[in-house]
């Protein structure tokens, strides 16, 4: 079963009703879908390869000496001389580094940081333009969603993007890629290898391949996207699955809430009671982080509304 595939420049013609149910769908029966003709001009996603690509030859030596590969290493010398390989259930195969407005970047190569601004410049107006087909969808006043993820404009929403390289694996069955979790925030935006598979997701207790689409970019939706819609669209769990051959590139980008906004399910979806407590988003990260691979459940119903930031009660 391939993961669905919307043209995104219909949305604006007149098969929009059509999109914007496609929308709906997606977004309660998988959490993952897949944009096409998305406005991005594939003049850049093709800049945006070559500089994370040149980017991570920079950084090949380094993930030799990285933790997975030390573990790796050694179970192995451990098997070769007699013992039997246990699977790597702690670490990820994963060379990975974070972009975000305030922090240092890469210098080289030298056009790295430009193409990436821009990038990141274009995939944030996609991410706000997604929000927006979520709230119609949902019957929610345009902004809704913005404001909650903003203090009602007081404050910036957290975008932040992950850039990571899946290098080849010489036993793919002892490690994972990335291990099975949900994403912690809002909206997550994906340009993922167009040659080298490995992103999974789960679905009726099936892992499903999401399959490499040239220029795509892929769409899934976060615990903070399930907390407002009181359930109706759930974040899904998935994996990268490490791989022998190829070199697995994966740009993500998120679009959360600043850390200091309050997060509940929006009030005319509370039809059925509200099914998700309202709580600030900084102190449901704070569990996140600690339990990122475990079930999402727990961690909702450890985070209740604080009187101010970090307060607990």
């Amino acid at each position: 079963m391939a993961i669905p595939v919307i043209d995104f420049s219909k949305l604006d013609g007149k098969e929009r009703t059509e999109v914007l149910a496609q929308i709906a769908n997606y977004c309660e029966e998988w959490g993952f879908f897949q944009l096409v003709n998305h406005g991005i001009p594939v003049e850049l996603l093709e800049r945006v390869k070559k500089v994370s690509s040149e980017c991570y030859k920079l950084r090949e030596e380094g993930f030799k000496n990285s933790e997975p590969v030390q573990k790796m290493n050694k179970m192995l010398e451990e098997e070769a001389a007699g013992s039997t390989a246990q699977r790597l259930n702690d670490v990820d195969w994963e060379d990975v580094f974070t972009l975000q407005d305030d922090n240092r970047w890469p210098s080289n190569p030298p056009e790295f940081k430009e193409t990436m601004m821009e990038f990141r410049r274009e995939l944030k107006k996609l991410a706000e333009k997604i929000l927006e087909i979520m709230e119609e969808n949902l019957g929610l006043e345009k902004d809704h969603i913005k404001k909650a993820f903003t203090c009602d404009g007081e404050y910036e929403p957290f975008f932040g993007t992950k850039v990571s390289h899946y290098p080849p694996c010489p036993r793919p069955e002892l490690v994972p890629g990335l291990r099975a979790h949900t994403d912690a925030g809002g909206v997550i935006l994906l340009f993922q290898d167009d040659k080298v598979g490995g992103l999974q997701v789960l679905k009726d207790g099936h892992w499903f391949d999401v399959q490499p689409l040239a220029d795509a970019i892929v769409v899934n939706t976060g615990d903070q996207i399930e907390a407002v819609s009181n359930g109706k669209y759930k974040s899904a769990w998935h994996r990268i699955l490490a791989k022998h051959d190829g070199n697995r590139r994966s740009i993500a980008s998120f679009y959360n809430p600043c850390y200091r906004a309050v997060i509940g399910p929006a009030p005319s979806l509370q039809n059925d009671g509200e099914l998700y407590p309202e709580f600030v988003f900084g102190d449901y990260m704070n569990v996140y982080q600690k339990e990122k691979f475990g079930e999402k459940e727990p961690r909702f119903a450890k985070v209740k509304k604080a009187e101010k930031f970090g307060d607990k009660e």
